[in-house]
């Protein structure tokens, strides 16, 4: 792993990790932004409350969900899919927070993808014991886009696999205010998140939050 340093608006040298041709860490990138991250989040999930998805399978997602955005990531019987109304409160999503928005095309341009307008943006919550699988982010009809990860709260152990799924994965700790950007030759790669550890941090409480941004078109 090739480690790197940038600088983030004259702040002091903050680390970056490249971890693929087309995928970069940014460590701490959101430390002077995070309460007012949490803020927002608070403020999408007062409207559209996190609830536990249900698999195509049948199974309960460990990990508890919420969308803002034109569209909204779901799951359930029928399978994974967007679309513009949550189904838990029959309304549109809330409006994705300019803040979000912001950052998420910020740190986009750090790893060198330009133009990055995102419409979905998936708030995920880890407590003890949630995970997710390796899985490829497909379900967006432009696979050109980079996916942009926002991490906050506890730290998590990051999966990060190769095209197959049975391909060698690597593993990394992300740390709260850290950001993730994957696109062109790595937009597939496998990926996942190992159980959550238990603990506390003084943003969060026991939990992790984790916000994924996602340009399902052109």
């Amino acid at each position: 792993m090739n480690f790197e340093l940038f600088k983030n608006d004259g702040q002091d040298p903050l680390q970056q990790l490249r971890i693929g041709p087309g995928a970069l860490c940014l460590n701490e990138f959101l430390i002077l932004d995070d309460a007012a991250i949490i803020s927002a989040v608070q403020q999408v999930t007062a409207i559209s409350p996190f609830r536990h998805l249900i698999t195509p399978g049948g199974k309960k997602m460990s990990v508890a969900m919420s969308n803002c955005g034109s569209l909204g990531w779901v799951s359930d019987r029928a399978g994974y899919r967007y679309q513009a109304q949550d189904p838990l409160t029959n309304r549109a999503w809330p409006v994705m927070p300019a803040l979000l928005l912001r950052l998420a095309q910020k740190a986009a341009l750090q790893a060198g993808y330009e133009n990055f307008q995102p419409n979905v943006c998936l708030i995920n919550r880890y407590e003890t014991g949630a995970r997710m699988g390796l899985h490829q982010d497909r379900d967006e009809r432009n696979l050109t886009a980079p996916i942009v990860s926002f991490s906050l709260g506890l730290p998590a152990t990051f999966i990060w696999g190769g095209l197959e799924r049975t391909g060698k994965t690597r593993r990394f700790v992300l740390k709260h205010g850290d950001v993730v950007v994957w696109g062109g030759p790595d937009r597939l790669r496998f990926h996942g998140v190992a159980p959550l550890k238990s603990g506390h941090h003084e943003l969060t409480g026991a939990c992790r939050i984790n916000i994924t941004f996602r340009q399902t078109g052109t």
